[in-house]
């Protein structure tokens, strides 16, 4: 199975030939958040990670300090189910699911999406993770990932795809988080993270075991 470097890498090089001008564009908007590339904003190494209740996909309310109780938790921010490198991502994470659990660990995925809407009945009820719905990216900005979406990338949106960020999170339409992800260990403490403004890259799954099994 190829890395999920390599299918988003694959994913960019189709991008940068069917539409270079766009790429170019993206290109230069990552170029100007270099701060949020850098992850200087983002929960650091060490840090406590904040306490949060949010509701999950299938309507229930999840409680991070609950999840920590029972071991430790990956924590990961995508922009949502309409982002295809979002859906690459959390395919290749759901294919490590079970050695996350075998490493007593939780898979938990944040996105602003409104619940009723980030997934169908069918995929909710085949999901082996938790999904939580961060509506307006509050629980992002408390861990320094929220990010203001310049014009450039919702006129894309908008426009090209064809996307209604605010039906889609209920209000919310231009605050997206950063993909970013966070190991957590029983005492909410931050242990290992991937934080990059440039939403064409993704933490590698293998890292985030690694990370695991060294706690």
């Amino acid at each position: 199975m190829s890395s999920l470097k390599s299918q988003t890498q694959a994913k960019v090089d189709a991008g940068r030939k069917n539409n270079p001008a766009f790429m170019e564009g993206v290109d230069r908007e990552i170029e100007k958040a270099r701060t949020f590339q850098q992850g200087e904003k983002a929960l650091d190494i060490n840090c406590t990670a904040p306490d949060f209740t949010l509701p999950s996909a299938t309507g229930e309310f999840f409680q991070l300090s609950e999840a920590l109780n029972k071991g430790a938790v990956v924590l990961t921010f995508y922009r949502g189910s309409w982002c295809p490198y979002c859906n690459l991502q959390l395919n290749a994470l759901q294919n490590i699911n079970g050695e996350i659990k075998a490493l007593d660990a939780q898979l938990v995925a944040i996105s602003p999406e409104s619940p009723d809407s980030s997934l169908s009945a069918e995929q909710i009820k085949q999901l082996p993770f938790t999904v939580l719905s961060d509506q307006g990216a509050k629980v992002a900005a408390t861990y320094g990932v929220a990010w203001e979406v310049p014009e450039f990338l919702l006129e894309h949106m908008r426009n090209d795809r064809q996307l209604d960020l605010e039906a889609i999170n209920n209000g919310n339409s231009n605050i997206l988080p950063i993909p970013a992800t966070f190991i957590l260990n029983k005492d909410g403490q931050v242990i290992w993270r991937y934080v990059d403004v440039d939403y064409r890259t993704r933490a590698e799954p293998q890292e985030i075991i690694e990370a695991l099994q060294k706690g």
